[in-house]
């Protein structure tokens, strides 16, 4: 399990936190799947797992939780940078923040570029879940690696080939446990995991 290995070519631009009217709502968001287990750490691999983003209205760059964090029950400020640009071909991306940019940051770009109407998303880990998913909603091909150009492109495909139904969340078959949900708002892009959680 290589989870939260950053694979793309990073520049941290050290700063101040990501300063957002909506930081406090995307912590509460994200303490709220950690209280799940949903976001976490895998004491067996010594990883942290899970991250979440938003994309202010108006804006083009995100706010995303910062690289092995997933430990941490409750998140600050000082756990969020913002992705100021990518290139998913060029496998590049750009932060500014206290911390370097969650490793599935490629992959929380590829959702927003495919449909400009979301602005959250969110990533877990729940293995049974994910085994129960997979092929059942959208998913990712099993030879794809998390994190990857690739995974970026397979995220563009799905949205692609899935144009005429309605979907809210992707399973990662190469990337065991890994599930995606987005949304217009945090809300609507934790419901998926809500209806399952309690």
């Amino acid at each position: 399990m290589d989870e939260g290995y950053i694979k793309f070519n990073i520049n941290w631009e050290k700063g101040t936190s990501a300063n957002s009217p909506q930081l406090d709502e995307l912590i509460s968001w994200r303490d709220r799947m950690h209280a799940l287990n949903l976001i976490g750490y895998d004491p067996q691999f010594q990883v942290s797992f899970g991250n979440i983003s938003l994309k202010p209205k108006e804006e083009e760059e995100f706010i995303i939780s910062g690289t092995q964090t997933g430990h941490i029950p409750h998140l600050g400020p000082e756990h969020f940078t913002r992705v100021t640009s990518y290139d998913i071909s060029a496998n590049q991306l750009n932060c500014f923040g206290p911390v370097k940019a969650s490793s599935e940051s490629l992959t929380h770009a590829a959702i927003y570029k495919a449909d400009a109407n979301i602005r959250a998303v969110i990533h877990i880990h729940h293995d049974e879940y994910w085994a129960a998913s997979l092929n059942k909603v959208p998913t990712t091909n099993r030879n794809v690696p998390y994190g990857t150009p690739e995974m970026a492109y397979e995220i563009l495909r799905l949205f692609s080939q899935n144009r005429s139904g309605s979907f809210d969340v992707i399973a990662m078959a190469g990337h065991q446990g890994g599930m995606i949900s987005f949304g217009k708002t945090l809300e609507e892009a934790a419901n998926p995991f809500l209806k399952v959680f309690k």
